[in-house]
């Protein structure tokens, strides 16, 4: 009776991988490699195994490609809801390489930028929630879509102080219901809008869109806008206004209102409380 490594030995010179003797003897892989580690393949069994292992990575790639371009839709022209989605992105979100995020508090800022994503792409997103900080995350994972937004995103910081007034009132709208805030503390006498923004050159564009609709706004320190006095808080509530339903997060510890309550709410009690 032929002894086990025989088996293995007479399998191998066979031209059997290690694979096919496994199934043959029902031994481990590491027991039946020990028998034939020695003994090569022929060359024409090499150079099959090599042909199929490549033939099954451009299979896999091929399925892999499928899932990531997910069909999206481009636009060339710029609207009112094209401006808001891109904004967006851009202040309270992130377009990275290979996907694009959303993240906020606000049900109804969320749930704006999923309704707009639908005018590109008609796939839902993956959802996340950060249990500490309550924010919600909207992340759409898709490389040749994150291209073409990040695309748009450049395109828009450069031509938008060009484009018509009612596309920078969204670009504006969307950066305050963003990045900006409603400071009203009556008994200091302070009435502010005020918008946050790393980006200079962004900071910088913020003022000067708001000057194209009249309203006078300070840089204050490296990065923040400031809107004060009754003429442009009127002005801005006339022309941008904060977003229904975008409220103040009543859990930061220098909230001094400790309630959830709309920007704008507040924003029409601060000009409403000038004596004159």
């Amino acid at each position: 009776m032929k002894s086990f490594k025989q088996q293995c030995v007479e399998l191998r010179l066979k031209d059997k991988t290690l694979n096919e003797i496994v199934q043959l003897t029902g031994r481990s892989k590491s027991t039946v490699y020990s028998h034939i580690k020695n003994i090569l393949l022929s060359e024409q069994k090499q150079w099959e195994i090599k042909n199929k292992t490549r033939e099954q990575a451009l299979l896999n790639a091929a399925a892999r490609k499928g899932v990531g371009l997910r069909p999206y839709k481009e636009f060339t022209g710029w609207t009112p809801e094209t401006v808001l989605l891109i904004s967006h992105l851009m202040f309270d979100g992130e377009i990275m390489k290979g996907r694009c995020v959303y993240n906020n508090r606000s049900q109804a800022l969320l749930k704006r930028v999923e309704c707009l994503m639908k005018i590109v792409y008609s796939f839902p997103p993956k959802r996340h929630l950060d249990m500490v900080s309550g924010v919600h995350k909207l992340q759409y994972n898709n490389v040749a879509l994150a291209s073409f937004l990040n695309k748009k995103a450049c395109e828009l910081q450069v031509y938008i102080i060009h484009k018509p007034i009612v596309l920078q009132k969204e670009f504006l709208r969307a950066f305050f219901d963003d990045e900006g805030c409603m400071d009203f503390r009556s008994v200091r006498n302070v009435r502010q809008i005020r918008g946050y923004q790393n980006n200079q050159y962004v900071l910088h564009l913020v003022r000067n869109l708001l000057a194209n609709l009249n309203i006078v706004a300070n840089l204050k320190g490296k990065n923040e806008v400031v809107i004060s006095r009754k003429e442009n808080l009127k002005k801005f509530q006339k022309e941008i206004n904060f977003s229904s339903g975008v409220c103040l997060n009543p859990n930061r510890t220098n909230s001094i209102w400790k309630q959830s309550i709309e920007k704008r709410v507040l924003l029409d009690r601060a000009i409403k409380s000038f004596k004159t």
